[in-house]
């Protein structure tokens, strides 16, 4: 198996899914949007799943459906939460480069105006900001190539993925 995927992952609103399509453009590849992958394989949205399977049943599902996405030639944007998985990660870390967004909290709050509209999976009573403590220990220990995106535009944040991928 060839690792010439690259897989988008951080935190909601960070433009995984914007950005991918974009990388996918310029580099000739195929993108998949992992979450849309996990509706159409389970015939409902990620806001039913999670209001009937609850929160571990939907990183349950998410886990599985990211652990089959088979690609070549891919940018795979995937859910904010995919690094819960362990499978899916180890998949992901074995069929392409793991590239992680990296937005910090300031511009994260402007962007994520209704976290519950978005689909963010938070457990009951859990800030946004202890959300983002949890999951970028997870985002830095699973990325190959972390890509700071400061006040950048999309397209300087493009331009510093194809830059880190170069390398």
């Amino acid at each position: 198996m060839k690792k010439d995927n690259i897989i988008l992952i951080g935190m909601p609103a960070s433009g995984k899914s914007t950005v991918g399509v974009i990388l996918a453009k310029i580099l000739g590849y195929n993108f998949v949007d992992a979450d849309i992958v996990i509706q159409e394989k389970e015939g409902r949205k990620l806001s039913e799943i999670i209001e009937t399977e609850g929160i571990d049943g939907f990183i349950e599902v998410e886990n599985r459906v990211n652990a089959g996405i088979e690609a070549q030639k891919t940018v795979i944007a995937t859910g904010g939460s995919v690094v819960y998985g362990k499978e899916a990660m180890d998949h992901y870390k074995n069929i392409g480069r793991v590239v992680y967004l990296k937005v910090d909290m300031d511009n994260l709050t402007k962007r994520l105006r209704d976290v519950k509209q978005r689909g963010v999976v938070m457990r009951d009573g859990q800030s946004l900001i202890s959300l983002y403590n949890e999951r970028t220990v997870l985002y830095d220990r699973y990325a190959d190539i972390t890509v700071d995106e400061k006040d950048h535009s999309m397209e300087e944040v493009v331009a510093d993925i194809l830059s880190a991928l170069a390398r």
